[in-house]
């Protein structure tokens, strides 16, 4: 692995359909040709949905971007013959087929990862500024911290009343203001 080269996240276009047979085939590549240091991960964003089918209700998982598999890989023109010869591949999302790494907020919004949280330094009681999200804009009072989950339960005023929402530690900031408590009239 070249020692100054830093993997990267970048985006692959598939056929419709192929994405986990592309990730499949991928993850073979890496194994049968000891790419280990070079493709680092793999993924194809989900989410979980609930549809409803003759009456009843299933929660099942869907694609947020079809045709699409995320790739962490150190670039070399190697790598991308091997990734753009792989069956379902179209290319990778750039111009002419080359590769354009993705910006920091775009992995983040995608959560492709997962991120470090050293300087977590909330506590019970603290009043926070919600920064992304529905909720941005808001501004509430932590109550609980869930440190396996990421999120923080607040309360915040809306519509008049108080009011508890989770949101994701990501997704506030810390004021050093106090909001008053409602009063119930």
């Amino acid at each position: 692995m070249p020692m100054n080269e830093e993997p990267k996240w970048y985006i692959l276009h598939t056929y419709s359909g192929y994405e986990a047979m592309v990730k499949d085939s991928l993850e073979k590549l890496i194994e049968n040709n000891n790419l280990g240091d070079y493709i680092v991960d793999l993924k194809i964003p989900m989410e979980q949905v609930i549809e409803e089918k003759n009456g009843k209700r299933k929660i099942v998982d869907r694609k947020l971007l079809p045709c699409y598999v995320f790739i962490k890989m150190i670039y070399t023109n190697q790598i991308w013959y091997y990734v753009t010869s792989t069956r379902g591949v179209t290319g990778f999302c750039g111009p002419q087929g080359r590769p354009i790494p993705m910006k920091p907020e775009e992995i983040r919004k995608m959560k492709l990862e997962d991120p470090a949280f050293d300087e977590f330094d909330f506590k019970v009681g603290d009043t926070v500024s919600v920064e992304d999200g529905a909720l941005k804009g808001f501004i509430g009072t932590i109550k609980e911290i869930n440190e396996t989950s990421k999120k923080v339960k607040i309360t915040t005023m809306m519509f008049g009343r108080s009011t508890d929402a989770d949101v994701e530690f990501l997704q506030i900031k810390k004021v050093d203001a106090t909001i008053p408590e409602p009063s119930e009239d």
